[in-house]
């Protein structure tokens, strides 16, 4: 395992097939609709294969096509996590056999809804990224797209999506492939964040974003500035 360090890759990116688990819900069809746009061949991954695949459809088809969860994550070289946070841990355990060599991107936000608005879970691992990892030894877990706003992702409008990604993980190979995928996508830029155990207040951010745009009814983002 390498040591990380700071700023952003200048890695290249082999066009790889992306798994995006999960990938019916807002989130997962933005990433993966941006990354097909980027050349990647995607499969959006669901409990239902029928429902991926006419999800994939409605997002214009092309390099993007719908399977199960299981198929999904077996026929892709990188893997997106991006189930609820209710299905997390029960999903990746599931599947860690097939998942076993592969990079898992985590961006799952454990969050709550109340009347006062969104607020961060306690996680016992730390965050939802190191539950991964603990039930996924034999993948490589890194943490990306946690602040990116499906609404913006989705916008037929929005040519570019003009914010930074934190990437968190422990293996330097890894981190760099992700910023690397994360600036194929017009506008954005992949920032490395820290070690897998810094996840947990990347995560709990979110809430805070959530709170922005309910607010000011936007799409907020974070920048990273001197780097």
């Amino acid at each position: 395992m390498t040591t990380e360090s700071s700023g952003a890759s200048g890695a290249d990116v082999a066009k790889h097939v992306i798994g995006v688990l999960g990938g019916t819900g807002d989130q997962g069809r933005g990433l993966g609709l941006r990354l097909s746009m980027a050349g990647h061949r995607v499969i959006i991954g669901s409990r239902k294969a029928e429902r991926a695949a006419a999800v994939a459809a409605e997002l214009g088809g092309g390099l993007l096509s719908g399977a199960g969860n299981r198929d999904a994550a077996a026929a892709a070289d990188v893997v997106i996590a991006a189930m609820p946070w209710e299905g997390h841990r029960d999903l990746l355990t599931s599947l860690a056999d097939d998942l076993a060599g592969k990079v898992v991107i985590d961006c799952v936000n454990p969050l709550g809804f109340d009347s006062r608005g969104a607020y961060a879970l306690r996680v016992p691992e730390g965050s939802a990224a190191e539950q991964a990892a603990a039930v996924l030894p034999d993948s490589t877990v890194v943490g990306a797209f946690h602040h990116v706003p499906a609404g913006l992702l989705l916008d037929p409008v929005a040519g570019t999506v003009d914010l930074d990604v934190l990437v968190l993980g422990d293996v330097r190979a890894a981190t760099d492939l992700v910023i690397a995928i994360a600036g194929e996508i017009p506008g954005m830029r992949g920032v490395y964040g820290g070690r897998l155990r810094n996840c947990g207040q990347v995560e709990a951010l979110t809430a805070n974003l959530v709170s922005i745009n309910r607010r000011y009814s936007a799409h907020a983002g974070l920048r990273v500035t001197g780097v």
